[in-house]
């Protein structure tokens, strides 16, 4: 009976290893399996339009913002942001950058207040707020021709 348990044993441990791989591992597809299925869908195969030609508006002076913390200024944030347009729309990012800088500084000041820019500022997670906060305030002032706002430089000067 005992040299029976072992080979059972090895036998019931290397089925269950190899259930186990199957259900972790992903399943290899063929091309034939990827064409009978229902979600294979042709036109994903066919390319993209092209997308409209971009230029870039470099906003001539950074953006200066205090942070503050115990009543008084902690420490300076120095920004330098471009604008992602259509090509031919430069000269509208110009047009009305008084108004851009109002709202971009309005949108820096709320997150230096939220203290975006305390502790490790560069991390993913407050880089994603300010972004999406620049880009909405940039779709507020000109409209959503703008599909970017790229922070160039950002440095921190702690007084």
């Amino acid at each position: 009976m005992k040299p029976i348990i072992l080979p059972a044993a090895l036998l019931f441990l290397g089925l269950g290893g190899g259930v186990g791989a199957a259900y972790i591992l992903p399943q290899p597809t063929t091309a034939t399996d990827c064409a009978a299925t229902p979600e294979h869908n042709v036109a994903a195969e066919t390319p993209p339009e092209p997308e409209t030609p971009r230029e870039y508006a470099r906003l001539n002076n950074q953006f200066v913002v205090p942070v503050i913390g115990d009543g008084r200024i902690r420490s300076l944030m120095s920004l330098g942001l471009t604008i992602e347009v259509p090509q031919g729309t430069q000269a509208d990012v110009f047009a009305v950058e008084p108004r851009l800088r109002d709202s971009f500084l309005q949108v820096m000041f709320d997150h230096a207040n939220l203290g975006g820019f305390d502790g490790d500022f560069t991390a993913s997670t407050p880089m994603r707020s300010l972004r999406s906060g620049l880009l909405a305030a940039a779709h507020e002032v000109l409209g959503d021709g703008v599909s970017d706002v790229l922070i160039l430089d950002i440095t921190r000067q702690d007084l």
